[in-house]
């Protein structure tokens, strides 16, 4: 399963589904994507929702770095990427996930 966690007026979660879709199609995948709106700083906590866009394939964040994270809170989410500083995970994470829950 893939989980796109987001709050109201994120600008990025949108392209962050339009990547998961396309990469899905690219594999020949056809993941169930859930959408997960984070409406509050305390559920934003309970889910550990580290910003806007979270993508998360089997309830791992694709973002490797963000398992030593634990700044939840509702904000927009910044990846370090290798062409640095970006508002979506590198396309490589994403894919290396669906692949890894493909089996």
């Amino acid at each position: 399963m893939v989980e796109i966690f987001y709050f109201d007026g994120c600008p990025n979660h949108h392209a962050a589904v339009a990547l998961v879709e396309r990469l899905s199609r690219e594999l020949g995948l056809v993941p169930e994507l859930r959408l997960v709106h984070v409406p509050d700083d305390e559920t934003a906590r309970r889910l550990c929702f580290l910003g806007s866009p979270t993508i998360r394939v089997d309830g791992r964040d694709v973002d490797p770095d963000s398992v030593e994270r634990r700044d939840y809170g509702l904000s927009c989410r910044i990846f370090r990427t290798a062409k640095g500083m970006a508002g979506q995970p590198e396309e490589q994470w994403v894919r290396d996930a669906l692949l890894r829950s493909a089996g």
